[in-house]
């Protein structure tokens, strides 16, 4: 491991925004109250890398709570960092397994999910470690409120299309789908927050593709 990973590491042991692995377990069913220190809503950043969207979030919806999940701490530092340079009180960071999501989350405690530019595991013997398999949809139906969305951003057509067709063979409630969503009028503030990733891919004029989808 690099001395900057190591770094990194150690650093993100003491900040206040960082909960990793078991750490988080006794805020399950209390994040708000307990670590945000009120009762507003809670959105999750699944595989948040290193937090862009998560923080932008934030700094858009002050009256919502944000919590980015990854597991790779020295990615989580670049975030958790910048929430705490710029005094965005509103954004924690979860180092787990999104595997283990129902162990720090309780039923109902998560308003919205947001996956941006996961890996899409496009080899058919990883299909169970895409974060849109039914695998993980089943768990994020223990945890999303009734009604709750999940919003999925990715370069990958491949991906989407897969989402996609797990959407209609499982009967869920699709909201919102383009496959272009720069050229299509759902391009808001919003889902216009970019990524070091994403503007990577659109000065290569990659298509982006969007999902928003609900349980019910």
């Amino acid at each position: 491991m690099g001395k900057d990973k190591l770094r990194r590491f150690a650093e993100i042991e003491d900040f206040s925004n960082v909960f990793q692995l078991d750490e988080g377990k006794p805020l399950k069913g209390a994040w708000a109250k307990t670590f945000f220190k009120n009762d507003h809503p809670v959105v999750l950043e699944l595989a948040c890398g290193k937090g862009e969207y998560t923080v932008n979030l934030a700094q858009l919806f002050p009256d919502k709570n944000f919590i980015g999940v990854d597991y790779k701490g020295n990615r989580i530092w670049r975030g958790a960092k910048t929430a705490l340079e710029e005094g965005v009180n509103n954004v924690g960071f979860l180092r787990i397994q999104i595997e283990n999501l129902i162990d720090y989350f309780s039923k109902g405690e998560v308003d919205e999910i947001w996956i941006t530019f996961p890996d899409p595991q496009p080899q058919v013997s990883r299909e169970k470690k895409r974060l849109t398999s039914p695998r993980f949809l089943d768990l994020y139906r223990e945890v999303l409120r009734p009604g709750g969305f999940i919003n999925l951003k990715t370069d990958n057509d491949g991906f989407y299309a897969y989402t996609a067709e797990k959407i209609d063979e499982l009967g869920l409630k699709l909201h919102v789908n383009t496959n272009d969503l720069y050229n299509s009028e759902f391009a808001d503030e919003v889902l216009s927050i970019k990524t070091y990733y994403e503007k990577k891919y659109l000065a290569h004029n990659k298509n982006i593709n969007y999902l928003k989808f609900s349980f019910q």
